[in-house]
């Protein structure tokens, strides 16, 4: 993949600006330069590199470098996340390619890859972790229609409003501070512009009464490694006894089983493959630093306070599972975004 590297584009594609100022980068051979500071942000195997390697988002990087090929759709042989990336955008793949489009958190690369097969339009993507190298890697195919850099979703190289349609699947349960990510994204979204979240819910007062609430003021804190490893030596017996509540009609309790709910898994893959999907998804609940799940109401309001207007909230269903879905579309600012 070749990034590219410009500070303006006469077709008026977005460039890259330092994150801080919104100052127009130019390229050099150590990195990209800002020229009222001369703060260079280097460019590591064609990705230029926004923030500091090591962060809170450490587990996904340990996750996604490690599954890096699971959940793609052409490895899985499944159309999962297709399904799910257009379910959850309400988007049409044909209407897609003209659009300035931004993907904050793309983790692997599952709904990069997606939009680049089924659109002819470029994309623009970050991750606040070193999964931007299992991106690029899964994504290579694609070239120059992939702009992908590592940065954080509180601090990205874009000038504001520049683009058509904002994605963030996945993401925002875990940052550290939900409100401002919402901000953020809002800014970097033109007037009329589309913005799509998804996120964990608040389902009631028992949402946190789940093993992976439970177990991860430890498990976050265990090495990487070894809490693979133990998911790893444990997967197999936690499997059945997942499976054998189920089948009691007990699944209710499944919830303090210290695994996925392997209910919702794709439709479709063999044996071996939903017994790594499963390992990675348990990792995935029990690893990261933070998981803040968010009542509807209160994600509608932060968009509603950030100048938008929210055109859907809700549960939206698809063949593997389901989601919890805010659009909103960009208006004339009526609030000062940046106010508490």
């Amino acid at each position: 993949m070749t990034v590219a590297m410009h500070t303006a584009h006469k077709n008026d594609e977005p460039y890259y600006v330092n994150p801080k100022l919104q100052t127009p980068l130019w390229p050099t051979a150590q990195g990209l330069v800002c020229p009222e500071t001369g703060s260079i942000f280097k460019i590591v195997n064609g990705v230029p590199r926004f923030c500091n390697q090591n962060n809170y988002s450490d587990s996904f990087a340990f996750q996604w470098n490690n599954f890096r090929l699971t959940q793609l759709d052409l490895h899985a042989h499944v159309k999962q996340s297709e399904e799910r990336f257009y379910a959850e955008t309400g988007w049409k793949s044909a209407e897609l390619g003209k659009d300035k489009v931004l993907e904050v958190g793309s983790g692997a690369g599952r709904f990069t890859e997606v939009f680049l097969r089924t659109t002819t339009g470029d994309l623009h993507s970050i991750d606040y972790s070193s999964a931007v190298e299992a991106n690029r890697l899964n994504n290579l195919n694609y070239g120059r229609r992939l702009k992908l850099c590592q940065a954080s979703i509180y601090e990205i190289p874009y000038p504001d409003g520049q683009f058509d349609k904002v994605f963030c699947l996945g993401v925002l349960q875990h940052t550290p501070a939900f409100k401002d990510a919402i901000r953020s994204l809002v800014r970097k979204t033109r007037i009329g512009g589309e913005i799509v979240v998804d996120f964990y819910p608040i389902k009631g007062w028992y949402t946190k009464i789940h093993a992976k609430y439970l177990l991860r003021p430890i498990t976050k804190r265990l090495p990487k490694f070894l809490l693979l490893r133990l998911i790893r030596w444990n997967i197999a017996w936690l499997s059945v006894v997942f499976e054998l509540l189920c089948a009691l009609r007990l699944g209710l309790l499944t919830r303090f089983l210290p695994i996925t709910d392997l209910r919702n898994l794709p439709v479709g893959l063999s044996q071996n493959q939903r017994h790594e999907w499963a390992i990675l998804d348990t990792f995935d609940g029990l690893s990261p630093e933070f998981d803040n799940p968010q009542r509807v109401r209160d994600v509608i309001q932060m968009f509603n306070l950030s100048g938008c207007e929210v055109s859907y909230a809700g549960v939206i269903d698809y063949t593997s599972g389901t989601a919890m879905v805010v659009r909103a579309i960009r208006r004339e600012i009526l609030r000062n975004i940046d106010t508490n």
